[in-house]
């Protein structure tokens, strides 16, 4: 048997308690919570993803340390070329003046020459580090993205009835793209900066002690505007995020149901509620704007206040004959540089909490328990004419919370080859037994048994490829009728999909196409009717070719004209296979070999539709009050 027709989606199945928040928007409030600016446990599994890519990531690290270590060479030549050449003064003698030559002009060409070298290096050494970094960050968020989306194929469908799509989409997108940041710009720059200052520190201590402990005394005024600039932006970055939630969530239910919105004339109400959103992110970037326009030129202000603080102590020394002008000049072209890893670490502050923040996130989701997979040894599976597809629900009792019961007790044997219908009323328990036969949900009591073995026994790809559905609300993906109808199983040819074509009476209408069978599909089947798109829901279970067959509510939301273009494919499709209907429609009803009627959780009668009605119970008044009319129009 190729595989079920089950990926149809979209219908109840994929969500029948109905118990999510609002579709396609997310909870706005999870994107309040920033977390730590820095948790180890997190900082430690992130940094797992980066173990594939050591030897990348050391050639980056070292080329990172070697930046910083050049950094300090510039202005150390700027002071042996004032001092030694410019402004022959008594110095400390240096390492270089070995290979130095003592005329003024040879010996300035040598600095100017070493001075474009380390320019140079710098330059490969920055090339080395932004690429490699951001291939690593690349490959380590491509490794993530994979993995979350893996876990979600993996993850059971009560876990989709609690979040919405578009939570699951802003892991996925916008919560790893906080976590390449950081990879790439966050982290590097912060070991950058460190090592930076680290070795500026070294050498203007190194040069002149007293001279450095006066550049480093605006620091603690740098340290309190820092603080206060981490302040005022955390909670300017929560309200960011927080209005951009609100937002996507809004977008996605408006757009969604646009037509709702136009219907009842909402589009003033609409605009003015997005108004009111997007007002609150405006304020919040503003206010973010505001806090870095102020916190970089404050501290642009203290850094020349250092300077001027040099020029003043320095100069005093310079006069005194203590300092040479080329440790002066050297101390100025320091601070400049000691400053600007400042600035830029009270930046990547921000960018830490939130990958901080986003990496909380994306665990909890790839943490989420996988409470329905397949076992570990699986039953040995009933193959050839053992297969015979009956089906047996065994004192079964399911609740999707609690002790809220939806099934009671419930005994049921299909046979092979069967076909049943069953009939309640909206909430009976009817879409939830076909759940429970896909195994979308485990049973609390009882047993569901196909062909005498449990589905927990059951290895799960090999149990949904034996059934085929077709569902209310017909799913289809982009790309091509024919993609839509093998969803890309293998071993369904060109001929089988266009066998399925003819047997659902679609052959007409594809032929009536520019493409035929290779015409675009759009987005969720946009571009066609509903109709057109059930009968490709019936084209692709008929392809699959399964063992059982689940009809749920298929025909309840087409026009009469495409029922009965179905009801004759339906009588192909469900001959020589077991098959359970779950129908409001008359004639779909009455082709079944016996009839179902749940009521309340509960298997309340059983039999034909003329000895159901003969007992004048439960399904005698469905009859009356659903099917009656359709009898009467029928004939």
């Amino acid at each position: 048997m190729r595989g079920g027709g089950s990926g149809s989606g979209g219908g109840k199945l994929a969500g029948s308690p109905g118990k999510g928040g609002k579709a396609g928007g997310g909870d706005h409030r999870e994107e309040e919570v920033l977390g730590k600016a820095y948790d180890s446990r997190l900082m430690r599994r992130l940094l797992t993803y980066l173990i594939p890519y050591w030897p990348t990531v050391l050639v980056a690290s070292l080329a990172m340390i070697l930046h910083s270590l050049l950094q300090v060479v510039g202005p150390f030549l700027t002071k042996i070329a004032v001092d030694r050449y410019l402004v022959a003064t008594e110095r400390h003698p240096t390492f270089l003046d070995s290979y130095l030559s003592p005329e003024s002009l040879s010996g300035l060409t040598q600095i100017t020459l070493l001075y474009l070298a380390t320019l140079f290096f710098l330059f490969g050494l920055e090339y080395l580090q932004t690429y490699f970094m951001q291939m690593v960050g690349q490959r380590a968020m491509f490794d993530l993205r994979s993995q979350m989306f893996h876990h979600l194929h993996r993850l059971p469908t009560q876990f989709y009835d609690h979040n919405p799509v578009g939570r699951l989409v802003t892991r996925i997108t916008g919560d790893v793209d906080v976590l390449n940041e950081m990879f790439t710009s966050g982290v590097v720059a912060v070991f950058g900066d460190f090592f930076s200052l680290l070795f500026i520190v070294i050498v203007m201590l190194q040069m002149d002690a007293s001279l450095a402990l006066v550049t480093f005394s605006v620091l603690p005024l740098i340290m309190l505007a820092t603080a206060l600039f981490r302040r005022v932006v955390r909670d300017c970055y929560r309200r960011i995020r927080t209005a951009v939630a609100r937002i996507n969530a809004h977008l996605a239910e408006h757009v969604t149901g646009m037509s709702v919105v136009q219907l009842f004339n909402r589009e003033d109400k609409s605009f003015a509620e997005f108004d009111r959103i997007n007002q609150d992110h405006k304020k919040a970037f503003l206010d973010s704007v505001f806090a870095h326009s102020v916190f970089y030129p404050a501290v642009e202000i203290l850094s020349a206040t250092a300077i001027a603080l040099i020029l003043w102590y320095g100069g005093h020394q310079v006069l005194d004959g203590s300092l040479t002008i080329g440790v002066l000049v050297a101390f100025i072209q320091y601070a400049q540089r000691f400053f600007r890893p400042i600035q830029d670490l009270s930046e990547k502050y921000n960018i830490l909490q939130g990958a901080m923040a986003s990496s909380e996130r994306i665990f909890r989701l790839i943490d989420e328990p996988v409470t329905i997979e397949s076992p570990v040894q699986p039953a040995a599976i009933p193959s050839g004419e053992q297969a015979a597809g009956q089906i047996e629900f065994r004192n079964v009792w399911f609740a999707y919370e609690g002790e809220h019961w939806i099934l009671r007790n419930i005994n049921l044997t299909i046979d092979s080859g069967q076909t049943i219908a069953v009939v309640g009323h909206t909430g009976a328990g009817k879409t939830t037994l076909t759940s429970l036969l896909l195994r979308f949900y485990d049973v609390q009591k009882g047993q569901v048994l196909i062909d005498g073995i449990d589905v927990r026994q059951w290895n799960l790809q090999k149990l949904r490829r034996r059934f085929g559905v077709v569902l209310q609300d017909p799913y289809l993906f982009s790309g091509t009728i024919e993609s839509n109808i093998r969803l890309g199983t293998p071993d369904i040819t060109r001929q089988d999909v266009e066998d399925a074509i003819e047997e659902v009476n679609l052959a007409e209408f594809i032929r009536s196409l520019p493409e035929g069978h290779q015409e675009e599909v759009r987005e969720r089947g946009s571009s066609l009717s509903v109709g057109q798109k059930q009968l490709i829901s019936f084209a692709r279970a008929l392809a699959h070719d399964p063992q059982i067959l689940i009809l749920d509510e298929a025909t309840s939301s087409v026009d009469t004209e495409t029922e009965l273009r179905v009801r004759d494919a339906l009588t192909r499709m469900i001959t020589n296979r077991t098959s359970i209907i779950i129908a409001h429609r008359l004639s779909t009803i009455q082709r079944a070999d016996r009839i179902i009627v749940m009521h309340k959780g509960e298997i309340r009668e059983s039999g034909s539709h003329q000895e159901l009605l003969a007992q004048r119970g439960l399904y005698w008044r469905l009859y009356q009050l659903q099917y009656k009319e359709q009898e009467i129009a029928v004939k």
